[in-house]
């Protein structure tokens, strides 16, 4: 599993680890049953303390990407549509946020920044 981390991100380093396992499901690379690392494992991988690697299988779980089963290790959730799509939304969300905020500081007016998204919607993308 290939996670890269970023030490000078002011991003802490369990959200980091979160985010991509995320991605992974979200992409399909991991799917549904799949095994993780096991902690120490993850930790002795990225040289990280394991307590970080937990702190980020534990969030994943509570997500509910992740099923912990004491014992045996961490396991990729069955898929929920639902909690696949809110995670699209919120991601969508952000960048759609940051976009406004970037165009409001360039000057761009609220309808002008409308327009240029009603634009981009009529193009034929992908």
């Amino acid at each position: 599993m290939e996670i890269i981390i970023n030490h000078t991100s002011m991003q802490p380093i369990y959200e980091q680890i979160a985010d991509r396992i995320k991605g992974m499901v979200m992409e399909g690379s991991l799917k549904a049953g799949e095994m993780l690392p096991s902690v120490r494992t993850m930790a002795k991988e990225l040289k990280i303390s394991a307590l970080t690697v937990k702190k980020a299988y534990d969030f994943l779980e509570e997500e509910g990407f992740v099923v912990t089963v004491h014992g045996k290790g961490s396991f990729i959730a069955e898929h929920n549509q639902n909690l696949m799509m809110e995670e699209r939304r919120k991601e969508t969300e952000a960048a759609l946020e940051q976009i406004i905020r970037r165009s409001r500081q360039g000057g761009l007016s609220d309808e002008e920044i409308r327009e240029l998204f009603e634009l981009i919607m009529e193009e034929d993308i992908c």
